[in-house]
């Protein structure tokens, strides 16, 4: 007599399993949906306040976890928000904050990096778009809220000039150098030779001091006396040399240096 193949019940397994069977190419849970409730509830009511207030209703960490809330979907992100806070000091200090420090502090991984460079990039695109191919003189307020927000919360020195038409419409902004914490390289023929390529007729100077204070030092007002010099022979203006601390700037022209 032939004996039978074992079976499934052979084994003590049902013949046919009662879970739920995926199927290809079936679309997977919403994130949302595997959130913890006190999770879900936490952020819907961050959410909630934020679109009934904007961001004068929250505090910058709040406004700091929403950013987090795509790259970190499944945990609650407020410690780490408080703890980026804690070592940048605000909101704007966070996503200007070089990647090497930001990859220092755990629980920052490239999905979290990709967040607040975004958030960094669109608040500099949006403050450039205020002056850009606008008349500097007119648009003053703007001008300065633009150097701070590309430029305040940097730890090293950066130089960089606004090149103005005749009509005094800024043509172009560009970065001409970065250095250290208290030093960055100038060079008074580059600049001038930009100029002549754009066909600017004025000049404004930019650079960051990264301690806070905008106080201009003896290498500031020496520099700016050399550029200065170097356009008056090409008939070009300089109209201001800006200093840039983290709340405050300085104006060569406002306090009579140029």
């Amino acid at each position: 007599m032939t004996q039978a193949s074992p079976g499934f019940q052979d084994f003590g397994l049902p013949l046919f399993s009662k879970a739920p069977v995926a199927q290809a190419g079936a679309p997977e849970k919403p994130v949302a949906a595997r959130q913890p409730s006190y999770l879900r509830d936490h952020r819907k009511r961050l959410r909630d306040r934020f679109m009934a207030g904007g961001a004068q209703a929250m505090p910058d960490y709040e406004l700091l976890e929403m950013l987090l809330f795509r790259a970190i979907p499944r945990q609650d992100v407020k410690p780490l928000a408080r703890e980026l806070i804690d070592l940048f000091g605000d909101l704007a200090g966070v996503i200007s904050a070089p990647e090497a420090r930001l990859r220092k502090v755990s629980g920052i991984g490239d999905a979290v990096l990709v967040e607040l460079k975004l958030a960094d990039a669109c608040a500099q695109r949006m403050a450039r778009a205020r002056i850009i191919n606008r008349p500097a003189i007119s648009s003053w307020a703007a001008l300065l809220d633009y150097c701070h927000t590309a430029m305040s919360h940097k730890e090293t020195e950066e130089f960089r000039v606004l090149f103005l038409d005749r009509k005094n419409t800024l043509i172009a902004d560009e970065v001409q150098g970065s250095g250290t914490v208290d030093h960055v390289p100038v060079y008074p023929r580059e600049i001038m030779r930009r100029a002549l390529e754009l066909n600017a007729t004025a000049l404004i100077l930019v650079h960051n001091h990264p301690s806070g204070d905008p106080t201009p030092s003896q290498a500031d007002i020496a520099m700016t006396e050399q550029v200065k010099r170097a356009a008056e022979c090409l008939s070009i203006t300089l109209h201001d040399h800006l200093v840039i601390g983290k709340s405050c700037e300085i104006s060569f022209r406002a306090t009579g240096l140029i």
